[in-house]
């Protein structure tokens, strides 16, 4: 095990008044708490942009934009109000001359949700509001195909007065990953026709304008730094009932100066030179109300792909197109449904926002007070020492890394006055757009599918392409918000491995080295981790079947689950030295976690065969999983009887026990009920001050298995996963997107081994409210699954499943209605809206 160094101990704990100093100077506020980076854009692997490192007092207006990857870019927004320019979006100010009358507006407060980040700034006279919307919609799937995120940019005025009110925004290649013009493409459609070299930009209300950018030498299906080499950026608005509106692409410190001067732009829509500052170029709108007291302008933005997804089958390497193109049409027509969609979109996505605060307070219920509140307010004011609200007596001492204690035997508490549920909220809104940041949706080449195919990459550990074991963990968020997602996600695999590429007898890593090119391991030569992989998709296949009661499907695999059922009957109990998912940890031999999931799918494989009608395999999974599972205690068990070790009969180890959550889950009463108590009861000895670490090797932690174990924990145990983790997100000095795999100690940086953001994982975090699907809740703790709405080790599903979702209900339009958004008609029948 890792020691912790005197480096680390002392930064162990900042002052808990410190948490929202900096900031500019400007003592921004954060609701519900203060993420590492707060989402802007987060649609697909290619449209996935942050505010980042918040923690060095950073925000929307005083650096640039961040791709996932940290690589900054260009996205400016400014309002002039009367005679002075505030830039509320980008951070080009310092770069200008200071004759322009440009300054920064005001930080006055952060807050996101599921669905959205709202950033509010104060600007002389007026308020300005900053609104982006990555709606989540799971049930969905044709909105949730579109590639393309809102900004709705509000001013209202604050003293009572109406003012002068200009809008100026604009977007740089670097989306693209270009800095030169020479390497770049570009035209400005008004709705679907080129805008010539230079134009009067006369427009009625309701046109859309489309900036559209591209790389001038294409590479399909080929990335650069992460960013695609095909495919185009589309940054769209409207005139909106402006007095004036203008367009300008050229060098980016020439044309934002020439705005900041003439308070318009040359409706320049071609060629451009220039020697003045920075050269990226960059496509600018502006519009110009005149005086008014409230105005709002929309822009959309989006990175978009058409073909998708290479996929190999049986008739060879496919180019898949995207489902957005079967739901919508062409490029522009989707352009143009999403931009009429907003409201509907925005209305669709609060129902999900609100069915989550719903079901988190249900989930809650009798085990503390409700309410939504502001968990960096709250941390700041906790005590360092006393009784919090659940009676628990602790101590602190911001000298150590070992967090809240309780004083009489020294094991891990809660960080005090926080709200669980308060916790878990701000740990899933912030969570929700990550995930589906991680996919795209593609169509099936089958042409007799009606269901699309769905690609997920492996952001930022590997770039692999549908890696089992990172489905495996983003598991409970399909199970909750829509297990068709899953089935969409399992298929590209079932069908590879069914069409006979695949070599191996276990189950694949992954379809394909690098996203987005799903074109498998013919050599059988992908990453080894046999039982790991084999488990993972018996149980997320049975886990599918059980939320839906999708018979058909589950009948129509069950050879290849089998065959990999066989291959778990031999070597699961007694794993081989090999990986498991926390691949970063090495190689080991025997390990505890990976042999109980190998026997977890053994018992949920029992299910599947009777669901089969395949009576002499019921009673073979079934009794092997029995009897596997009898031996593991013996070998898995500490003879302190105080926890599992990590490995077989490692005395000094022990480990986070994530994988025996799908058994209390799908309540299949395979693991005793004093396992989980022992577990429960371990966890708070080995805690630090952001949470229990993965194991005994080092001091690092995933926040996603920790979710999950704590959802086969006591009350208490999971009260300390949960705030710790929110806890962690307000004080962490992580300056992208969401990590689930950090230090515990210290600063709460980036695991030393690696830094993982922005990953799909965070889908584990869901885990509670999986099981408050199936009806546990918090007072059915441990082991218990009281009102569970499955029957203890049976294959029902769920009394009342989530249904395959046709094709109507996914929002594919009729070919008239493609016909209307692309422009070629100009009103629907009747019958066609």
């Amino acid at each position: 095990m890792y020691m912790i160094t005197p480096r680390l101990l002392l930064c162990a704990i900042p002052a808990l008044g410190s948490i929202l100093q900096g900031l500019g100077g400007h003592n921004a506020s954060y609701s519900p708490l203060r993420p590492p980076a707060v989402p802007l854009a987060v649609r697909n692997p290619y449209n996935n942009v942050y505010a980042g490192d918040t923690a060095s007092g950073k925000t929307l207006n005083s650096q640039t934009p961040k791709f996932w990857t940290f690589a900054s870019v260009g996205w400016e927004g400014v309002v002039v109000v009367d005679d002075i320019a505030y830039e509320y979006l980008g951070s080009t100010n310092k770069d200008l001359p200071k004759e322009t009358q440009y300054t920064s507006a005001v930080p006055l407060a952060v807050s996101f949700d599921s669905q959205a980040s709202n950033f509010t700034f104060e600007a002389g006279p007026v308020t300005i509001t900053a609104s982006f919307l990555s709606p989540v919609t799971p049930k969905d799937v044709c909105r949730s195909s579109i590639p393309l995120s809102y900004l709705t940019t509000t001013v209202r005025s604050n003293d009572g007065e109406a003012h002068h009110i200009r809008f100026y925004s604009d977007v740089n290649s670097m989306w693209l990953g270009i800095n030169k013009r020479e390497e770049l493409s570009w035209f400005l459609k008004k709705n679907t026709v080129t805008v010539n070299a230079t134009s009067e930009s006369s427009a009625v209300a309701d046109d859309l304008f489309t900036w559209q950018q591209f790389r001038l030498t294409q590479m399909v299906f080929g990335e650069d730094s992460e960013l695609p080499q095909w495919g185009d950026l589309a940054y769209t608005t409207s005139p909106s009932g402006a007095g004036s509106f203008s367009f300008e692409c050229g060098e980016s410190s020439s044309v934002r100066l020439a705005f900041l001067q003439n308070r318009t732009l040359s409706n320049n829509a071609s060629s451009f030179t220039t020697d003045v500052g920075d050269h990226t170029p960059v496509f600018a709108f502006a519009h110009d109300f005149g005086v008014v007291s409230e105005q709002s302008v929309r822009y959309t933005v989006g990175s978009v792909q058409d073909p998708i997804i290479q996929f190999i089958t049986d008739d060879g390497l496919a180019k898949l197109a995207p489902w957005w193109s079967k739901c919508y049409g062409d490029l522009y027509a989707m352009i143009r449904f999403h931009w009429e969609d907003h409201d509907a979109v925005q209305s669709i996505g609060n129902m999900f926002e609100t069915q989550i605060k719903a079901d988190i307070k249900d989930f809650y219920e009798g085990a503390e007070a409700q309410g939504y509140g502001n968990i960096a307010r709250d941390i700041r004011h906790a005590p360092t020492n006393g009784t919090d609200q659940y009676g628990q007596h602790y101590i602190f001492d911001s000298a150590n890394a070992y967090g809240y204690l309780e004083p009489s035997n020294w094991t891990g508490v809660s960080v005090p006055y926080i709200s669980e549920a308060e916790s878990y909220y701000s740990i899933i809104a912030l969570s929700a757009r990550q995930i589906m940041g991680a996919y795209v949706f593609a169509q099936d080449p089958n042409t007799t599918s009606q269901d699309p195919l769905i690609f997920q990459k492996e952001i930022s550990s590997n770039g692999n392409v549908n890696t089992v074991d990172v489905l495996y963990p983003t598991s409970p968020f399909f199970l909750y918000a829509n297990p068709n997602l899953l089935r969409y996600s399992l298929q590209p695999l079932y069908e590879y491995q069914e069409g006979k590429f695949y070599p191996n007898n276990y189950c694949i890593h992954d379809i394909g080295t690098h996203f987005p090119n799903a074109t498998g391991h013919v050599d059988g030569a992908d990453e080894y981790m046999p039982v790991e992989e084999s488990a993972n998709f018996i149980i997320m296949s049975y886990a599918y079947y059980k939320f839906t009661g999708d018979t058909a499907w589950l009948n129509s695999h069950y050879e290849l689950l089998r065959q990999f059922a066989y291959y778990l009957m031999n070597f699961s109990l007694i794993p081989d030295k090999q990986l498991s998912t926390d691949d970063f940890a090495g190689t080991l031999l025997n390990q505890t976690n990976l042999a109980i999931k190998g026997i977890v799918s053994l018992q949920a494989m029992s299910y599947i065969a009777e669901v089969a009608n395949s009576t002499a395999d019921v009673e073979n999974y079934a009794t092997t999983a029995k009897s596997y599972y009898d031996q593991w205690e013996y070998l898995a068990i500490d003879p302190s009887h105080k926890h599992t070790t990590l490995a077989y009969q490692w005395r000094s180890s022990w480990g986070l026990l994530y994988n025996i959550y799908f058994d209390k889950l799908l309540n299949m009463g395979l693991v005793n009920e004093s396992v989980y108590t022992m577990q429960s009861d371990w966890y708070p000895t080995v805690s630090q001050m952001y949470g229990i670490p993965l194991d005994n090797r080092a001091h690092y932690t995933k926040s996603d298995w920790q979710i999950w174990t704590a959802a086969a924990c006591h009350n208490s145990t999971r009260r300390l996963f949960i705030n710790s983790i929110a806890y962690w997100l307000n004080e962490t000095v992580t300056e992208g997107a969401f990590s689930d795999f950090y230090e515990l100690t210290g600063r709460g940086d980036y695991a030393e081994v690696a830094q993982f953001k922005a990953r799909p994982v965070v889908g584990g975090h869901f885990a509670l409210l999986a099981l408050m699907k199936t009806g546990q809740r918090a007072s059915a703790e441990g082991g218990d699954t009281s009102g569970s709405l499955f029957p203890k080790d049976s294959p029902q599903p769920l009394p009342v499943p989530d249904t395959p979702i046709s094709p109507a209900q996914m929002g594919i339009l009729t070919d008239e209605q493609k016909s209307y958004f692309k422009g070629e008609v100009t009103t629907l029948l009747a019958s066609g809206d």
